[in-house]
């Protein structure tokens, strides 16, 4: 991803046609990740490098394949596909509805979708350009009319551009093209577009599902929350649904006594979809509101302290912990017990460095499985239970940064396969490891 995608190095400010404020990201998360800088990784190449990972892996995405109907029948999904004007009635062990904002598996299952649709019209283009916003920076137009942004694609002179469509432009929508769109952003930015490779219209909505789950069947992306572009949250989000059910699935299908597992995924994405939902509304009302205040805010406030605050560390490292999601945890969540320091249950674990090394403990997490974390000594008991539970053990000399990234010495942290910790026990008692995997039916995955 990171050879594909392209950094983003800062962010440019516009007011009245003229440069106004430079915010420099960087390493931003420096110290919270091994990836402490924004990365544009678009979305079809996101999708084209996931294809060629799922055929490396012998799994082949089936075209024009929809589905027209399906069943819960308590042991199992009845689904009626159609494929090329034909009907193939399957049987499956669960359904994953990631079909996006008019989702099938939503309206099949009846969970409602509360929320509203924003009046203004935006549109996005891929183009080939040229102008000083195209340095391979992000530039925002925060003028009072037209909103743009500019966002840059690796390739030297490409962008996607993100913008409002004036009002009386949009009354015919289904008919705008690009040059319908050449408004005062692009005059303001001075953006010369010399072709444009696709174009596109569509309306923010900002909604939750009612439900993430029923029965077998899960909503995931799109299909069970859509909101505003404010962050570049969306495609993120939706990874994060597929990533938290996808190692539950796997483990309730190897073991069906894990099965509950699922049980805990509605509970902790629904809740994160809200407060995200409910924030981007926010800002995206304050983006787009034509209030007087407002627009000084946009045109004034912003440009002139955004570069003062983003140069204080606390200030960095709280944004970038926001937008990359990092800041996340499912502390509320069923799976989650146990605190040690500022360290709880359900929180992501801290990444840290190991001594003076170029490792770090993050490179145990690619297996995506359970295992144990000790940092200092484990003791002999946990490291039996380790080997009798054939739940490997990751034991990690001490170092003095590791407190400061809220880890304790010789505590046992027990890792979800998707990084977050299911149980801390500060004591590094083996007897509550074994008394948590028990109850949860948990073994390793792979």
């Amino acid at each position: 991803m990171i050879d594909r995608g392209h950094k983003v190095s800062a962010v440019n400010l516009w007011v009245k046609s003229r440069p106004a404020a430079r915010v420099p990201l960087g390493n931003l998360g420096q110290g919270l990740t091994p990836f402490p800088f924004p990365l544009i990784f678009p979305q079809d190449q996101h999708e084209a490098l996931l294809i060629d990972r799922l055929g490396a892996l012998g799994i082949e995405i089936e075209r024009q394949v929809e589905l027209a109907d399906f069943e819960d029948r308590g042991g199992e999904i009845r689904a009626t596909l159609r494929k090329a004007g034909t009907e193939e009635v399957g049987s499956y062990a669960y359904l994953a509805g990631c079909d996006g904002a008019r989702s099938r598996v939503r309206e099949v299952l009846g969970t409602g979708f509360p929320g509203g649709t924003y009046d203004h019209l935006f549109y996005v283009a891929d183009v080939e350009a040229a102008g000083s916003p195209m340095d391979g920076e992000l530039h925002i137009d925060l003028d009072e009319a037209d909103f743009l942004a500019v966002f840059p694609l690796r390739h030297t002179g490409r962008a996607r551009l993100i913008g409002s469509v004036r009002d009386d432009a949009a009354k015919d929508h289904e008919h705008l093209n690009f040059e319908d769109v050449r408004g005062r952003g692009m005059q303001n930015l001075r953006i010369e577009v010399k072709n444009v490779n696709w174009f596109s219209t569509y309306r923010v909505h900002h909604r939750v599902a009612q439900q993430f789950r029923k029965g077998r069947a899960f909503l995931l992306g799109d299909a069970a929350h859509v909101h505003s572009p404010v962050g570049g949250q969306g495609m993120n989000t939706g990874i994060g649904d597929s990533v938290n059910l996808a190692w539950k699935l796997a483990a309730a299908l190897k073991e069906p006594r894990s099965s509950a597992l699922l049980d805990s995924y509605e509970p902790e994405r629904i809740a994160f979809a809200r407060r995200l939902v409910a924030t981007t509304d926010r800002a995206f009302t304050a983006v787009i509101s034509t209030s007087a205040f407002a627009r000084l805010v946009r045109t004034k406030a912003i440009p002139a302290f955004a570069p003062a605050l983003f140069r204080l560390p606390a200030m960095g490292r709280f944004a970038f912990r926001t937008v990359s999601q990092i800041s996340l945890n499912y502390r509320d969540s069923a799976l989650s017990r146990g605190a040690a320091g500022k360290l709880h249950g359900g929180d992501r674990l801290p990444w840290v460095k190991i001594g003076e090394s170029e490792e770090d403990n993050f490179a145990a997490l690619t297996s995506m499985d359970w295992q144990m974390h000790v940092y200092g000594h484990p003791t002999l008991e946990l490291r039996t239970l380790a080997d009798g539970r054939k739940i490997p053990l990751h034991v990690f000399p001490w170092g003095s940064g590791m407190r400061h990234a809220g880890l304790r010495r010789d505590a046992v942290y027990l890792i979800r396969p998707d990084g977050y910790i299911g149980l801390v026990e500060s004591a590094g008692s083996a007897t509550a490891i074994g008394t948590y995997l028990s109850e949860k039916n948990l073994r390793t995955i792979n």
